[in-house]
């Protein structure tokens, strides 16, 4: 197993051969965009974010893959981060139907696939690892392997059926608040919050990274989603567990998933892995929270060790 940490490598500066720049999709929207690429590439990878996410609080994963040769891609979801919003709050995650940000994927996907050499490895993180996995089941991307982390298959319990929490959503559009917040932010966005920590990571200076990012480039930050955000994510979380489109998954897929996530349903994920023919599964316990690539070094070396060892045996160097 190798030592990961990099005591080197500053998780709040953006590489300084890393290009940042503006990806305009079919529609005219402007997307904000980073590409770090290599001399002579082992392939290309293309990482994307999860809800209210940024890639610069990924910088640290992408040196990871990057280190390993890799050429490593990530754009900004529509609607968060440096891509723009999509309704009348910049702080308020909001979205007409998940099928807008899956069509994006697939012009992003197509565009990076003609553009970087393979192996083409796309990887995602909770909302992104959801929405990657509606492309893949609805056969309009063709990867050469797939990395999920902690994927939105269905939302954690919290004591309400899906479809009562749907429907409260539903109502919250119909008497127009669709692109209200649905949930209260913190109180103070600019400062750590421990509860939301205890969620996310159990590495403090890691989650911290995010506050430093919020300072540093303000436009990043967005809190919580709207009520349409809400009543399209059941819809289409519902949609995605397709038993007969999960058994078609012929696409070898590393999902890294922790049994004690509050944020996403670990057993729909164990499911969903089980239905997939060339899916496998690396699981953690109490010792890892939602965001497994920002966890302390133990766990993230563990995992990312899991993701060298998987590609080495599904994608070779072409």
């Amino acid at each position: 197993m190798t030592d990961l940490k990099d005591e080197r490598f500053d998780r709040r500066s953006v590489p300084a051969d890393a290009i940042e720049a503006p990806r305009i999709g079919p529609d005219g929207w402007e997307f904000r965009k980073l590409d770090w690429q290599q001399d002579q590439p082992r392939g290309s990878i293309l990482f994307m974010t999860g809800r209210a996410d940024f890639y610069e609080k990924y910088l640290e994963t992408l040196h990871d893959f990057h280190a390993r040769g890799w050429n490593v891609t990530s754009v900004d979801w529509r609607g968060q981060g440096g891509s723009g919003r999509c309704g009348p709050h910049p702080h308020v995650g909001h979205i007409d139907d998940f099928a807008t940000w899956v069509d994006d994927l697939v012009a992003l996907f197509d565009q990076w696939r003609a553009s970087h050499p393979g192996p083409h490895v796309v990887m995602g993180h909770s909302m992104g690892g959801h929405l990657l996995l509606r492309a893949l089941t609805e056969q309009r991307i063709h990867p050469d392997a797939v990395i999920l982390s902690a994927p939105m298959l269905a939302p954690a319990g919290g004591g309400m059926p899906e479809w009562t929490a749907q429907l409260i959503a539903k109502i919250m559009c119909i008497i127009g608040r669709a692109a209200r917040r649905a949930w209260k932010p913190i109180e103070n966005p600019l400062e750590p919050y421990v509860p939301r920590q205890a969620l996310l990571t159990h590495d403090a200076d890691r989650y911290s990274d995010e506050f430093f990012w919020f300072r540093e480039r303000p436009f990043v930050r967005l809190g919580p989603a709207s009520w349409r955000w809400v009543e399209r994510a059941y819809a289409s979380t519902r949609s995605l567990r397709n038993r007969r489109r999960l058994m078609r998954m012929e696409i070898p897929i590393l999902v890294l998933a922790t049994s004690t996530d509050e944020l996403v349903d670990h057993p729909t994920i164990e499911h969903a892995v089980h239905l997939m023919p060339k899916a496998e599964m690396k699981l953690f316990g109490p010792e890892a929270a939602h965001e497994i690539f920002r966890e302390v070094d133990d766990v993230r070396n563990d995992a990312l060790n899991a993701c060298f060892s998987f590609l080495d045996r599904v994608a070779p160097k072409q």
